[in-house]
């Protein structure tokens, strides 16, 4: 008897998981290079074809958590009030990603989280890989904003403002900061940048840009 469909899929997904902690778990001990496939595959107890069934190159183990936000700015985009610039749109997504603390706006100073960013940031080939994931991101915002050249220096202009702000962001909290100490900071330099993004781009609101920031 063949198992139900949920149930495979909740296998796969606990196999995918198992593989990138272990992943993440022995890069960050041993740092990139010094880890190979093989022993990631020992580690989590799954064969290499099995693990390049879930991952294609060794960069995806751990930029996928990455992988996981590309198209998110076109579907801030896409999914926008008829009335609200696309800039707009933006600008108050990345405020609430701070307000969370989300790591991929570079805000969260799990000790964890750091290291990853760290490990990212310093790894040349993971650079590279993500650069990638950042130019297809690029893609998926400039098809949502406008199909010319218009759409992708807009679109170039927006990622590039994201990478900034987030790896300023990192940095701080490397620098031994906690999170909450730069978050004034952080939404400071993200209004800043997206006031900028929006008379560069004449991206202009037509109704009031209202955020609230929580204590």
């Amino acid at each position: 008897m063949s198992e139900p469909v949920g149930l495979r899929a909740r296998k796969k997904v606990r196999t995918r998981d198992a593989i990138a902690d272990a992943a993440i778990s022995l890069f960050l001990a041993r740092g990139f290079d010094q880890v190979s496939v093989s022993d990631i595959a020992a580690t989590a107890e799954v064969s290499k074809p099995t693990l390049f069934r879930y991952f294609a190159t060794k960069e995806d183990l751990i930029l996928h958590r990455f992988a996981d936000h590309i198209g998110e700015a076109a579907r801030v985009v896409r999914d926008r009030r008829p009335e609200t610039a696309p800039m707009t749109a933006l600008h108050r997504h990345f405020l609430a990603g701070l307000d969370r603390f989300e790591p991929v706006t570079g805000l969260n100073d799990h000790p964890g989280v750091v290291a990853f960013h760290r490990l990212v940031f310093t790894t040349p080939s993971l650079a590279g890989r993500l650069l990638q994931y950042m130019l297809d991101d690029e893609d998926a915002l400039a098809a949502v904003l406008d199909p010319g050249v218009r759409g992708r220096l807009q679109a170039a202009q927006v990622i590039a403002v994201q990478r900034v702000l987030a790896r300023t962001n990192w940095q701080k909290i490397a620098e031994g900061r906690t999170a909450r100490d730069v978050r004034p900071e952080a939404i400071a330099d993200a209004d800043h940048a997206f006031t900028q993004l929006s008379h560069t781009t004449g991206d202009v609101a037509e109704e009031p840009m209202t955020v609230h920031h929580p204590s």
